[in-house]
């Protein structure tokens, strides 16, 4: 964006003061990085202001426009592969329900290249991107990228350097390119130090989510029959071997220890074999999602008493053997026998939360089997300790089955929510919203079912009454269950937000008797218009929706906005949706919605160049965008402004608000003044 438009920011507007200002949070820098005699590496660094974010180049369709680098063909170069990127941060976006990846601060996308000569020449690219705030979002914006490459013979560059700084004491000279070298490099390195020690807090709260989630699951693997019968055996063995309650307690912890060594070096084997940077590339993988809906699938039928997931008993006799050698090796294979006896019931759950840490990437999947295996340790240290409050324990039983069958039922849920993610990415349509919640209705609805006793499973105990706890919970899912079912006809459902397909995604977008209401049909629309949010007519060109504000004599409300803008959604979704201002958008106002990230391509005849960039306007979105930072000395997503039929303002422009109240006080004003 030129500079000029800083100053130009500083006018007013018709007279009217505002405190919009054009952004531009984004600065690019360039450089080239020598692999080999043929082969560099173009680093492209984007550093972000403070509370912007960038969004991936990989973003699932439906969610916000995606970064995009596109490189000038020249026969002196040819591409390797493809722009790579960094880890950055994972939300589920409430506003689009997809798992979306962005940057903060700073992130730097790596594009390596093979020349095919030994001249020096210049590399010519353009980078498409879009930023968001908590507050709003710009449109997409174009940058030009320019990189020069310098062909050299020098083996090490990084040697040479050093070899020149050493001289540099003798004979008081040195090149300053060398110098500038060093000083980049000094650079990186203070860079790479600052990343390796602080955490983002979006990080930090992902991984807090994965250990609690852990956690809790864990505790729920001691609940099954594979495992809760083994606490007092384990327990009194150690009791009984140990010469006294000191040497019986520190067995315990060693022995708890052994449990979590045991699962966090699984988490390692899951990182080493995926590699950590490209874990939470998995999520909207069509392989990978596919393949964890048939482990899932797998998982449930086991738990529900199809059949049982057992390593094979070899395996568990030589390991039971070398538990008895004693020591610390011994107490080691103890715990690993623990693992493996109790593999039928605990392996499904560590392979959904494997699953999950493995979307997430990073260490989660260490943070994972950390918490697992701590909440499956803590019991037998504990009861270690205090043998006495064994006695309190509850006996086993049926329950532990009905646990069992509880968990079954939840990886039965999960993993349609896996199916469900490889058709959006397909978008092939065959797992809808009101599909996938019909599954979920009847899973769920099942659940209620054997919890109250009406549906008997094969390992079930024969019972003549159900427990207060059970039928407690009973009650629980059948409300879940019936909380389901509007979300057939459009509820927004959320509660489960970003589990089922987005709104949008569905065989009827708008809700069932949403779509249309009585009288309304397309031929009724004024020419050039639709139908917005709501059912609200409204025009996507301003010349168009002017004209018709001019015949029927109504102001007009400009809503600049954006397919990918987050808070655009949140308005329409929670302000405008209020039946005081819906009434208002309706009935007292002409809509006109300008989208600026409308990527349709303009007619060559108006493609005109940009006073702001001096570049050509090729899209629509382009033009709107142009329009409002000339017009509004702003370019950040929701704008509303308020004019009459002249395009004079009829009150001050607003901007994101949330404030119901306000919005309509807004809008009653702005339409005062106009009568």
């Amino acid at each position: 964006m030129s500079k000029k438009i800083f100053l130009v920011s500083f006018f007013l507007l018709l007279g009217l003061f505002t405190k919009a200002q054009v952004y531009n949070p984004v600065k690019w820098k360039m450089s080239v990085e020598k692999i080999s005699e043929t082969e560099y590496e173009l680093r492209i660094n984007a550093k972000i202001q403070e509370s912007w974010h960038l969004y991936s180049q990989n973003v699932p369709d439906g969610g916000p426009l995606p970064t995009h680098f596109t490189f000038i063909k020249d026969s002196k170069y040819k591409l390797v592969g493809e722009v790579a990127e960094e880890n950055g941060k994972i939300i589920n976006d409430p506003v689009f329900k997809l798992q979306i990846k962005f940057f903060e601060k700073e992130t730097t996308f790596k594009q390596r290249i093979k020349i095919n000569g030994n001249k020096p020449f210049q590399i010519k690219a353009e980078a498409e991107f879009m930023v968001c705030n908590d507050q709003s979002c710009l449109p997409p914006t174009y940058e030009d990228l320019f990189f020069d490459v310098t062909p050299t013979t020098a083996v090490n560059q990084e040697e040479a350097v050093s070899k020149a700084a050493v001289k540099v004491a003798a004979v008081n000279k040195i090149s300053s390119i060398a110098l500038v070298d060093i000083e980049l490099k000094a650079e990186k390195k203070k860079t790479a130090e600052k990343k390796a020690v602080n955490i983002p807090k979006e990080d930090s709260k992902s991984l807090w989510s994965i250990f609690l989630l852990s956690l809790v699951s864990g505790f729920a693997a001691l609940l099954t029959p594979c495992v809760f019968p083994m606490i007092p055996m384990t327990v009194s063995f150690f009791t009984k071997q140990s010469k006294n309650k000191a040497q019986g307690i520190r067995k315990a912890f060693l022995y708890g220890i052994s449990i979590i060594a045991i699962y966090i070096f699984l988490g390692a084997i899951v990182t080493w074999a995926f590699g950590a940077d490209s874990l939470n590339a998995l999520s909207t993988n069509v392989i990978f999602n596919l393949l964890f809906f048939v482990l899932l699938l797998v998982f449930a039928m086991s738990f529900l008493g199809a059949f049982e997931i057992i390593l094979p008993n070899s395996l568990a006799n030589k390991v039971d053997n070398q538990a008895d050698r004693g020591g610390v090796i011994g107490i080691l294979f103890m715990a690993l026998a623990l693992a493996i006896v109790s593999f039928s019931c605990t392996g499904p759950i560590v392979g959904t939360l494997l699953v999950e840490a493995a979307s997430r990437g990073g260490i989660a999947p260490f943070v994972g089997m950390f918490g697992f295996s701590l909440a499956l340790a803590m019991p037998f240290t504990l009861f270690a300790a205090f043998p006495g409050w064994l006695n309190s324990m509850p006996k086993s039983g049926g329950w532990l089955n009905t646990v069992k069958v509880f968990l079954g039922f939840l990886e039965l849920a999960l993993a349609f929510k896996f199916l469900s993610n490889a058709d959006l990415v397909l978008q092939l349509h065959w797992l809808e919203r009101e599909t996938f919640l019909s599954i979920w209705i009847a899973v769920f609805a099942a659940l209620a079912l054997y919890l109250f006793g009406k549906i008997q499973l094969p390992h079930d105990s024969p019972s003549s009454h159900i427990s207060v706890g059970r039928l407690s919970l009973g009650i629980i899912v059948l409300a879940f269950t019936i909380y389901l079912i509007p979300g057939i006809w459009g509820a927004p459902l959320k509660m489960i937000s970003g589990f089922p397909p987005p709104l949008n995604y569905s065989e009827l977008p708008n809700g069932l008797g949403g779509s249309s209401e009585p009288n309304q049909s397309k031929e009724s629309l004024p020419e050039g218009a639709e139908y917005g949010p709501h059912n609200i007519t409204a025009f996507t060109d301003y010349e168009k929706g002017m004209q018709y504000a001019k015949k029927v004599g109504k102001p007009v409300m400009i809503d600049f906005t954006g397919h990918a803008c987050v808070n655009c959604r949140k308005m329409e979704d929670n302000v405008w949706s209020d039946p005081k201002v819906l009434q208002v958008l309706k009935n007292d106002v002409v809509l006109i919605s300008l989208y600026v990230d409308d990527k349709r391509e303009l007619p060559v005849k108006d493609q005109i160049v940009s006073k702001i960039t001096g570049k050509k306007i090729k899209y629509i979105g382009q033009k709107w965008s142009e329009f409002q930072t000339i017009a509004y000395k702003t370019n950040a997503q929701p704008l509303y402004v308020l004019v009459d039929n002249e395009g004079k303002n009829l009150s001050t422009p607003t901007a994101y608000n949330p404030d119901i109240d306000f919005y309509l006080n807004w809008l009653k004003t702005g339409i005062s003044n106009f009568k």
